[in-house]
């Protein structure tokens, strides 16, 4: 299937920072984490989320945590400084980020914004992450996804 390059493949060609290409069909409507694993045949464990928050300071958030897991928002929050913080409605994802909701890559949004990755990344090698659309998957070393977003890698799930 040839695949058009998204902007968070040609921001990590241009770093050159290497990463894995998969790619899946959501004719079914499934692109929840667990289906997307099993539809690129990877362990769901080794694939994250993208979701973004927004803080009361009105400042937006970006975490990155396994798709099996729940974002705690609490923690979510004290690593962000603030006192509370809520997902971002889907409706408004595509306007702060440049993605749509299922296509959230944490590289190449339309701003840098405070990224928290979940510390269970720092038990294995290598994550996988939306590339910038539906169907698209990158997978990549965590430092490397640590560099780009200049992300902390801290406690964040339930």
């Amino acid at each position: 299937m040839a695949v058009s390059k998204t902007n968070a493949m040609r921001i990590l060609d241009a770093k050159k920072i290497p990463y894995e290409l998969f790619t899946y069909t959501n004719d079914d409507g499934n692109i929840d984490g667990i289906s997307v694993a099993q539809k690129i045949g990877k362990d769901h464990r080794m694939v994250y989320k993208t979701l973004v928050a927004s803080g009361l300071s009105k400042n937006l958030f970006v975490y990155i945590i396994p798709v099996s897991e729940e974002l705690d928002l609490k923690k979510a929050a004290k690593v962000a400084n603030e006192k509370k913080v809520d997902l971002v409605p889907v409706k408004e994802i595509l306007n702060l980020t440049g993605y749509i909701r299922g296509g959230c890559s944490p590289v190449g949004m339309k701003k840098l914004y405070p990224t928290f990755i979940d510390q269970s990344a720092q038990d294995i090698p290598q994550i996988i992450v939306s590339g910038g659309k539906i169907g698209i998957q990158l997978q990549i070393e965590v430092s490397q996804l640590v560099s780009i977003t200049n992300a902390k890698l801290v406690e964040l799930i339930k």
